[in-house]
């Protein structure tokens, strides 16, 4: 999952990035107001971590602005604030959910996992696109029953794009996604190509058609 932190707290940001990180995401993190607006600018998530209480803005702000810009991203408010009124308002605003201060960390990353999985997969654990079955909570990728061994990054490529198929996807937009706002500092987004190329080989070795299709100058589709 590609995560987005906005805590102004920094021992608690640290915490959620170390603890989420570990679980094999991707995450960007925004100590601001305005700093989260950049970052929602330039990149999508699967899921927004807001905190309400930022030092330059409301995160309900940042709720409303999501909402204006028809977004898709998954919000997950976590606050101090743990009133009812402060929750229905949240909640109508178009978050996910919301997660009251102090909270553990395995409970923070079962709630962005669930929004994840209603979001993008509607709440199933399993995705499945003709022969090729996807596992998101095993990460294992079947082919006609057929176990398929995947690296991280190239099951995470796989499920970026099962999940938009049919839309071209771009190498600076896969990296992204897959590498965090890191990969931006790349010279050139070859290594897509050696990843996509590694996949393709390894599904088709399994038996499945070969989905992903090139397209000149811009990237891939998969259909």
């Amino acid at each position: 999952m590609k995560l987005l932190i906005v805590e102004d707290e920094e021992s608690l940001r640290r915490s959620i990035l170390q603890y989420l990180t570990a679980e094999g995401n991707v995450c960007d993190c925004s100590a601001t107001f305005d700093q989260a607006i950049e970052k929602i600018n330039l990149y999508d998530y699967d899921c927004i971590l807001l905190d309400l209480g930022l030092p330059d803005g409301d995160g309900l702000e940042l709720l409303r602005l999501l909402k204006k810009l028809k977004r898709k991203d998954g919000v997950l408010i976590i606050s101090a604030r743990d009133s009812i009124e402060h929750r229905v308002e949240g909640l109508s605003l178009g978050a996910d959910d919301y997660l009251v201060k102090p909270f553990h960390l395995s409970e923070l990353n079962a709630r962005t996992t669930s929004i994840v999985r209603r979001r993008s997969f509607s709440g199933n654990d399993l995705v499945i696109f003709n022969e090729i079955e996807i596992d998101v909570v095993s990460k294992e990728v079947r082919v006609n029953t057929v176990l398929i061994y995947l690296t991280k990054k190239e099951f995470d490529i796989l499920l970026y794009f099962v999940t938009n198929k049919s839309k071209v996807i771009s190498k600076s937009a896969a990296a992204v996604h897959v590498w965090g706002e890191d990969a931006d500092m790349a010279d050139s987004f070859d290594f897509i190509y050696t990843h996509i190329k590694n996949i393709r080989k390894k599904l088709t070795d399994g038996g499945s058609k070969d989905y992903f299709h090139s397209i000149y100058g811009i990237g891939y589709k998969f259909q």
